[in-house]
């Protein structure tokens, strides 16, 4: 990956924190966080401001620059991206590691008292904030929220923001009326003695008003806020973007929605903190600059009852999941039968190529809309850094030698779907053998699983994690993570991870939908990882937990998993018969559409891939 110099781009930045004209005077460190207050995983190219000042393109990971220091604290997913694309103005924390320092402890033990730490607080959390203000403060150190964001102050040609067109979702598609969602919304603010209810979340206020965008590649959300009283819905959105027929849209949802300008938000919100008598009901995931404008009397901070709702799908959304995830593995059964033949025709495929074969197999889908992230792609040593992008100067064939991990995923008008499939064209070495079976008997023991109802994922995590760490290998990313219905590809609360906090985990309940995805990653040799999507159902087991209820997980994902690969010997009878069971529930499920298609060469690879063990 191309290393971006950044030594003038930190130079203008070190002059601005010494002047700060308007802002209280100068400040000793700046941060730079991925921009979270609109809890979206992707971000607008105008909002890339980590990325410009540090040439870091990963999704997560907070920079912190000083007068004499630039640092970058970023997740085991991309420490390796991470040093490929960081100059050596910049130092990487390794974030997770034990011997890296959070970044409240690194800013107190090389500040002084007296010293000031300035953020835009229009991009960083309260809950983040508050945890950052406590320690800073404790040790005498000032934390501020600047006004105007230094990193716009210096990016010259920063791309504009653009607002595209939104389009309506009919009942048929979203199982429930906007109304219906309001009024459950309002008994748990008369519970609170709640009297404005804020929602920042793009995902969250895209599912409560049925209606989706593009403002943010491959998230169907748009640039937006909603604040809700007893009497009124206010939707705060660039007016020019609403689509034709949206006074019908709500009318049918059977709501009155008064449209506000999208950045009259924290006008409105003051005049009705005034004009209210009770609480004001903001989720502490929400930015510190909108939360700071509500009085601590009248701050509720609770996690906002949207993100729980949208993570339980109703029975519309589920089958469109289940519905979405079976026309999505016809796609992916074409690609490596697609791509198995030509490797072994001599021809030539690599990494982009290859992620473009599949998109083009994917939009001949029905209600398909584009991808969900951008398709991880990576032949041998690529395949080890867990979330890389293919791109020019890093593209490698696709070989009959090497691994190869292809991650992707696509948005449907009835749901998303994001998969992971790891494959050997060739002769694998027992130790890959060894480490993919480990990697299988993980992903099958989670798979598997029966719990209580609302057990939070972070106890479930070790199940996949034991057969890799019976022999010393673990993985450095979470197990599982929600995903959304025509939505964020990545969706709260609720996950499947070590280092998951707890604090606003609902615990997995009945039609949530999960990633079941750990993995192995052999740095400069190969990657391994194995993604299902996984519906949440309830299960049927002797003691029911005493009353408690008990669910299990229902794989929806349609896809096989390369038996090549797979050292037998290690399965136990449970395992094996597991997987018999899934092939042949992928064969039946997918072999009358390839029919129905007449692409009798997949067929033929599907019927080879899922034969039984």
């Amino acid at each position: 990956m191309m290393k971006k110099c950044t030594t003038h781009l930190l130079r203008d930045l070190r002059s601005l924190m010494r002047q700060l004209p308007n802002n209280g005077g100068s400040i000793n460190a700046y941060i730079i966080p991925s921009d979270d207050s609109h809890q979206s995983e992707y971000i607008s190219p105008t909002d890339e401001r980590r990325s410009f000042i540090s040439g870091f393109t990963g999704s997560a990971g907070t920079a912190i620059v000083t007068d004499k220091e630039a640092l970058l604290w970023t997740d085991g997913r991309y420490h390796q991206q991470a040093e490929q694309q960081l100059d050596e103005n910049w130092t990487l924390m390794k974030d997770g590691l034990p011997t890296t320092p959070t970044m409240s402890s690194w800013l107190v033990n090389h500040l002084s008292a007296g010293e000031r730490v300035g953020v835009d607080g229009n991009l960083l959390s309260f809950q983040t904030w508050n945890p950052l203000n406590t320690a800073l403060s404790s040790n005498d150190i000032q934390l501020s929220s600047i006004n105007d964001n230094l990193i716009d102050l210096i990016w010259k040609d920063q791309p504009a923001r653009k607002f595209n067109p939104i389009i309506n979702l009919d009942l048929e598609i979203t199982g429930k009326k906007i109304a219906d969602a309001l009024e459950l919304i309002r008994m748990q603010m008369r519970e609170k003695h709640s009297e404005v209810f804020v929602v920042t979340a793009l995902d969250e206020v895209a599912w409560l008003m049925n209606l989706r965008g593009s403002d943010i590649e491959y998230n169907p959300v748009f640039y937006s806020y909603v604040l809700l009283t007893p009497n009124e819905v206010y939707l705060f959105v660039e007016k020019n973007s609403l689509p034709t027929g949206f006074e019908e849209h709500f009318r049918k949802n059977n709501v009155s929605v008064i449209i506000e300008d999208y950045e009259n938000v924290e006008k409105v919100l003051k005049e009705l903190i005034n004009k209210s008598t009770g609480k004001v009901w903001i989720s502490p995931s929400s930015s510190y600059a909108l939360s700071a404008l509500v009085p601590e009397r009248k701050l509720h901070q609770e996690i906002s009852p949207v993100c729980v709702m949208k993570s339980i799908k109703n029975a519309t959304e589920a089958k469109g999941m289940v519905d979405c995830h079976v026309r999505d593995g016809v796609a992916l059964c074409k690609y490596f039968a697609w791509l198995e033949g030509a490797l072994n025709r001599g021809e030539k495929v690599d990494e982009m190529s290859g992620a473009t074969k599949l998109q083009e197999f994917r939009s001949k889908l029905p209600k398909f809309v584009g991808l969900s992230f951008p398709t991880i792609n990576g032949s041998g040593p690529n395949g080890a850094i867990i979330h890389y992008n293919p791109a020019p100067e890093t593209n490698l064939p696709i070989t009959l030698n090497d691994m190869y991990l292809c991650d992707s995923g696509a948005q449907f008008l009835d749901g998303t779907t994001d998969v992971t499939r790891t494959w050997h064209f060739g002769q694998p070495s027992p130790y890959q053998i060894d480490c993919f079976t480990r990697v299988l008997k993980g992903q099958i023991s989670m798979g598997t699983a029966v719990f209580p109802i609302k057990v939070k994922g972070m106890f479930l995590d070790i199940l996949a994690r034991k057969s890799l760490w019976d022999v010393g290998l673990d993985y450095q990313h979470g197990t599982g993570h929600g995903i959304g219905h025509f939505l964020n590809v990545h969706e709260g609360p609720m996950g499947i991870g070590m280092y998951r906090p707890a604090v606003e985990d609902p615990g997995l309940q009945e039609n949530m939908f999960v990633s079941n995805e750990p993995g192995y990653y052999e740095k400069g040799q190969f990657g391994i990882r194995i993604e299902d999507i996984v519906q949440i159902v309830p299960a049927k087991v002797q003691n029911d937990f005493n009353g408690r209820g008990a669910l299990t997980f229902k794989t929806v994902t349609m896809c096989p998993i390369q038996t090549k690969l797979i050292n037998k010997s290690l399965l136990n009878e449970k395992e094996r018969t597991h997987l018999n069971n899934y092939h042949a529930t992928v064969r039946d499920t997918l072999k009358p559409l390839l029919e129905q298609d007449g692409d009798s060469f997949t067929l033929k690879w599907l019927e080879k891939e899922t034969e039984a063990i």
